[in-house]
C-alpha cells in the first residue's frame, strides 16, 4: 500500500478490544450456569489495577460511585473495559484514555441506561480530573441510568 493511501479498517487497539471481548464471551461460556454467580468484580478490579495511574485513579473512583449509587449493577469486563450490567446488559462502562490512545478517559452509557431526555441526550462523558461537583453529577447520572 502506498504511503499516500489510507486504510480505513480497524485500528490495532480496536482489534485488541474485539479479541478481549471474544475471551470474555468464552470465559462466560466456561462458567456455564454458575456464570451469573461468578465473581466478575475481581476480574474488573484486576483490569483496573493494570491501568496507568491516571486512568486507574479515575476507574477506581467510577467503580466506587457505581457500587454506592447502583449496587444492583453487576461489574463485568466488556471489550476489556470495566462495565456494569443489569440483567446481562451493560448499562455503563469506563474506557481508559490508554485503551484507544485518547487524550481523555470516558464514562459511557449504553441504551440499557435510562437517561432518555427529550429527543436527544448525551451518552458519553470525557473524564480528566473530576471535581467534587463532577462526581455529584456522575453519581446522579448513575442513579438515573438504573432508575
Amino acid at each position: 500500500m502506498k504511503e499516500t493511501q489510507k486504510y480505513d479498517g480497524f485500528t490495532e487497539e480496536e482489534r485488541a478490544a474485539m479479541k478481549e471481548r471474544a475471551r470474555e464471551v468464552k470465559a462466560s461460556a466456561r462458567r456455564g450456569s454458575r456464570g451469573a454467580k461468578a465473581d466478575t468484580e475481581a476480574e474488573v478490579l484486576a483490569k483496573i489495577a493494570e491501568m496507568p495511574e491516571a486512568d486507574r485513579v479515575l476507574a477506581e473512583r467510577i467503580h466506587a460511585l457505581v457500587k454506592a449509587e447502583a449496587p444492583g449493577l453487576v461489574p463485568k469486563l466488556w471489550y476489556g473495559m470495566p462495565a456494569y450490567a443489569r440483567d446481562g446488559k451493560v448499562v455503563c462502562f469506563f474506557q481508559s484514555a490508554q485503551k484507544f490512545k485518547s487524550r481523555y478517559a470516558t464514562l459511557g452509557f449504553n441504551d440499557a441506561a435510562r437517561l432518555d431526555e427529550g429527543g436527544m441526550w448525551p451518552t458519553a462523558f470525557a473524564l480528566t480530573e473530576p471535581t467534587a461537583d463532577d462526581e455529584k453529577l456522575i453519581a446522579a447520572l448513575i442513579r438515573r441510568a438504573v432508575g
